[in-house]
């Protein structure tokens, strides 16, 4: 009996134990927060004024309130992380070519140059510089590993892009021509035409859709069967972003995407920067 006594003496404590420790134990849940109010210096709905004599003032300060992640032991003491998103309206932020800036830990605002838009409008937003269009702005926070995504409210605005010097200088010749192992006409110079000349189709902007061989090299030339002046990588050989990338005069080889096939290549020169879309 006594025996039975101490087991169930035991038993309680252990039980006891247990409980307690379940009542101590403090479980920290996620509650949520509020989006950010964005305001800026430039009233909503106000036309932007942009011009390269204002290259280097500053056009308008976006400012926005913090979204007090809270959780259930309190507000959160995670860093918070803000990124601007810019985009032209109508496209609900969902375009390829929206521009996102992200803003410093515990940043909560930021000046924008009108040299700065002008760029974005322009070579991001491809923007053209004769009509009036339209962009939007918001701010999204969130917390690391990009939890608890929080949107702003959403700013417009109208905007007239001004031009600007290309930031290659487009060629005299006027004509593009693609060169190398990627194409059908290998490294021979002069190349076969019309089939690897480029199309000017604005005043900075050459288009060529071509069979390419995959993962082989090419260059871009100015003028047919010279090698004294070219185009291509920022880098060395073949160390290019095959999809999409900077170019430059005289650069290195580019490389072709790993994928044999049709595609349409693009080299701007306003922008500095080629793509290949596949077809």
């Amino acid at each position: 009996m006594k025996f039975l006594n101490k087991l169930s003496l035991s038993v309680l404590l252990l039980i006891t134990t247990v409980i307690g420790c379940k009542k101590d134990e403090t479980l920290n849940y996620f509650e949520g927060g509020k989006a950010a109010v964005l305001s800026s210096t430039i009233a909503n709905n106000s036309s932007l004024p942009l011009s390269d004599a204002d290259k280097d003032k500053v056009l308008l300060k976006l400012s926005w309130t913090n979204p007090d992640y809270k959780f259930t032991t309190g507000v959160s003491s995670q860093t918070v992380t803000y990124t601007i998103e810019i985009d032209s309206a109508g496209k609900s932020f969902n375009s390829s070519k929206k521009k996102s800036i992200e803003i410093s830990s515990g940043a909560l605002s930021k000046e924008i140059k009108v040299g700065e838009m002008n760029d974005y409008l322009l070579n991001v937003l491809k923007f053209n510089t004769t009509t009036v269009q339209e962009l939007e702005i918001r701010v999204k926070s969130n917390l690391m590993n990009n939890n608890g995504v929080l949107y702003s409210n959403v700013l417009r605005y109208k905007a007239t892009a001004y031009p600007l010097p290309p930031k290659i200088a487009v060629p005299t010749s006027g004509k593009l021509f693609l060169v190398g192992s990627a194409s059908p006409g290998g490294w021979a110079n002069p190349v076969p035409v019309p089939s690897q000349e480029f199309t000017l189709t604005s005043p900075t902007t050459f288009e060529l859709t071509i069979a390419l061989n995959g993962g082989q090299s090419y260059l871009l030339l100015p003028v047919n069967g010279d090698w004294g002046d070219k185009y291509g990588g920022m880098g060395a050989n073949n160390t290019n972003n095959v999809d999409a990338d900077d170019f430059k005069r005289g650069g290195g080889d580019l490389k072709a995407p790993a994928a044999s096939g049709n595609y349409k290549i693009v080299v701007d020169f306003q922008a500095g920067r080629y793509t290949l879309t596949k077809l």
